[in-house]
């Protein structure tokens, strides 16, 4: 081969590579983030959640409307959406993990093994409510002493409460006055929580 076959070679080379770069670039990086941004576009509609987690998921939207008669509910009033709860705060880890595990349940539903009712497999973490319900830990005074010390309960017992464990997005059994917490419910929570840090009985 003589030098000045060699040239075109070394080019056709270089062109091979740079559009096998594009190719893997199209195929790993801008095709799924096309698909997360649409996917995320979705999931800011109630109903397409409904539309997959039919039951009691499909319940729950159609409490929406017309009246609150749950803290879920009384949340899509303030134009909060399934979304809002169920990702964590910010784009990562948030609702990359949120666009994951609805990812999977995408496959389960087209693969025809999803589990209906659907199943609850990430509880509600204190980081979703606080991402909008910052000030209930500054209020320091004694009618809000119940979240000031949650976060020392939940240091000393890996079993102590959540936010979600008072304030139960779906159940219909709270009092609309007490921001639909069920009394007797919260009660047992607020004993547990004085037993273990040695306040109570």
């Amino acid at each position: 081969m003589t030098a000045r076959s060699a040239k075109p070679v070394k080019k056709s080379r270089r062109k091979l590579v740079v559009a096998l770069v594009v190719l893997l670039s199209l195929v790993f990086v801008v095709l799924p983030a096309a698909t997360a941004a649409t996917a995320m576009q979705f999931e800011n509609h109630d109903d397409f959640c409904a539309s997959c987690h039919s039951q009691p998921e499909d319940t729950y939207f159609q409490r929406e409307a017309p009246a609150s008669t749950d803290l879920a509910s009384f949340h899509s009033t303030k134009d909060a959406r399934c979304i809002d709860c169920h990702s964590g705060p910010g784009l990562v880890p948030g609702r990359i993990s949120a666009l994951t595990m609805g990812a999977k349940d995408l496959l389960a539903w087209v693969s025809g093994t999803a589990r209906q009712p659907a199943v609850h497999t990430r509880p509600i973490d204190d980081t979703n409510c606080l991402k909008c319900h910052q000030q209930v830990t500054q209020q320091r005074d004694f009618n809000n002493h119940f979240h000031v010390f949650l976060a020392r309960w939940q240091s000393v017992d890996k079993n102590a409460a959540t936010c979600a464990s008072c304030h139960q997005s779906h159940h219909t059994d709270g009092e609309a006055q007490l921001a639909f917490l069920n009394r007797e419910h919260t009660v047992s929570i607020c004993q547990s929580c004085h037993q273990a840090l040695g306040k109570g009985e």
